[in-house]
């Protein structure tokens, strides 16, 4: 007759030292363990049912001498309804899908930098927009984020000039 031997612990040390104890002390099968949430583990073994009997009592014992037990519980001849919620249903077959080539990323280059009048005129937020836009190679992300008005008016007059 097959059983069905349950041990929920809170923690995962002592559901491993549980799931240690139950395969050394009796003939039985690891069948699954589940993170349940909030710290709770559940560990499940099957066999015969006075081996799962015995690995279970084995298991709640070093549960208890490691971390906290909550729950033990064993299923002597479970239903057959019963497997359909402890197995996992078969995954659905994975097509591979044709490796694309990857594209290069458009890089935006601006034509052309604003001019000194419509530089002083704009705000801080809009000169670091604009010098992210004219990807300025002077300045990283970084040093836009920080940079002072006078800096980032400065860095896009070099790189306006740059490019006559």
């Amino acid at each position: 007759m097959r059983a069905l031997g349950m041990i929920e612990t809170r923690g995962l040390v002592a559901s491993v030292e549980a799931a240690d104890a139950m395969v050394k002390a009796a003939e039985v099968t690891l069948a699954c363990k589940e993170h349940v949430g909030g710290g709770l583990v559940t560990v499940m073994v099957r066999g015969e049912v006075a081996a799962v009997k015995a690995a279970v009592d084995a298991g709640a014992a070093a549960a208890e001498r490691v971390g906290e037990l909550v729950a033990v519980h064993v299923i002597p001849r479970p239903h057959e309804e019963v497997e359909t919620i402890l197995s996992p249903p078969p995954a659905a077959p994975v097509r591979a899908s044709p490796r694309r080539a990857q594209e290069p990323v458009p890089t935006r280059v601006c034509e052309g930098a604003p001019d000194d009048e419509t530089l002083a005129g704009m705000s801080v937020a809009s000169l670091r927009t604009a010098a992210r836009e004219l990807g300025l190679t002077s300045m990283t992300r970084r040093d836009i984020r920080f940079a002072k008005k006078e800096q980032l008016i400065a860095a896009i007059r070099a790189f306006r000039d740059q490019g006559k």
